[in-house]
């Protein structure tokens, strides 16, 4: 279930909106810098702190864009996009993590959209991007890769002073149904003669699928992924709860000893990413995901009913929540 997120304050339009905070108030971007030193300067555009804000699966967009080294789903455009765009009805459109060089999206031969997540251009609004990569697809002539125009600070489209469309507007409403992969050998469409890439191909996917962290998400919990970076094994669990509420349920469970994943575990801390807090823990040696997940399942049981209690902390607590904030840091 998606919680609303924090307040936040007016803005001027077409901006992403704060919340309200004093120019010596620590800036709510998460940099550690005061407001005023941060986003409070006016010749700097404010980020949108939650681009994927309004989409049921916001939690699994965060971890494709930061978390997950190579996954897709197919993605269905929106009832009201194709009243004004039948001819699109037919379009087969895959959302993946990240594609060749990084591109925002590349249009394969028969009209096929890879659209990609993780892009090597840094943006202010990294969910107005992905609608713009998008239409710049559904547009362009197949074959190749679509690099559309970054679009003014604001979010305004270069040709007129209102914002353009955004995912919500563009995508059917469901969750996305994810496949995680051990590399990336969806990049490359299936042969009709059954041979395989080019050799240059071939060694690019080669050193690409070399450097994907072994990944697994969860199925009895939503936005939860097993990863194996090194020796040890971790589990990566991105929340929907609004963030105050959240730290204070972890530090509840903190004192009570119960914030665990399964014997062996150990909450290490957590981090914020695109405006949500993603608690991390390390797994027992050995530690698979199938082992995580009626450990997991019963975590957010116990999670939920934390959220929910709104009762003052007590000291024990308290001191729990000091050390959870204190290891809580931003992507950024």
């Amino acid at each position: 279930m998606t919680v609303p997120g924090t307040p936040r304050g007016v803005s001027r339009a077409g901006e992403a909106e704060f919340p309200v905070v004093g120019p010596r108030s620590p800036c709510p971007c998460g940099s550690g810098r005061r407001y005023k030193a941060c986003h409070g300067v006016r010749r700097r555009p404010a980020p949108v702190l939650r681009p994927f804000a309004g989409r049921v699966d916001e939690p699994d967009l965060v971890a494709l864009r930061e978390l997950v080294p190579s996954a897709t789903a197919p993605l269905k455009l929106s009832a009201g996009y194709l009243a004004d765009h039948p001819e699109h009805a037919d379009r087969s459109i895959v959302l993946g993590t990240m594609l060749p060089q990084a591109v925002p999206a590349i249009v394969r031969e028969n009209g096929e959209v890879l659209l990609a997540m993780q892009t090597g251009v840094p943006s202010d609004d990294a969910g107005a991007d992905i609608a713009r990569a998008l239409l710049a697809a559904l547009a362009a002539q197949p074959a190749g890769p679509v690099v559309p125009p970054r679009a003014p600070a604001g979010g305004a489209r270069a040709d007129d002073t209102q914002p353009g469309p955004t995912l919500l507007d563009i995508l059917d409403p469901a969750p996305l149904d994810i496949t995680v992969h051990a590399g990336f050998t969806w990049w490359i469409p299936a042969s009709e003669d059954g041979g395989g890439p080019a050799p240059e191909v071939a060694a690019a996917l080669e050193r690409a699928n070399a450097a994907v962290v072994p990944t697994a998400r969860l199925t009895s919990v939503d936005a939860a992924y097993w990863c194996r970076p090194g020796e040890r094994a971790h589990l990566r669990w991105v929340q929907a709860y609004a963030e105050e509420p959240l730290l204070d349920a972890l530090a509840r469970l903190a004192a009570a000893g119960c914030l665990t994943v399964g014997d062996g575990s150990r909450f290490v801390g957590s981090f914020r990413a695109d405006g949500l807090v993603v608690p991390v823990w390390d797994l027992a040696p050995g530690a698979d995901a199938d082992s995580c997940e009626e450990p997991a399942s019963e975590l957010r049981v116990r999670l939920e009913h934390a959220v929910a209690d709104r009762t003052p902390l007590d000291p024990s607590q308290r001191r729990m929540r000091a050390g959870v904030v204190g290891r809580t840091l931003t992507l950024r």
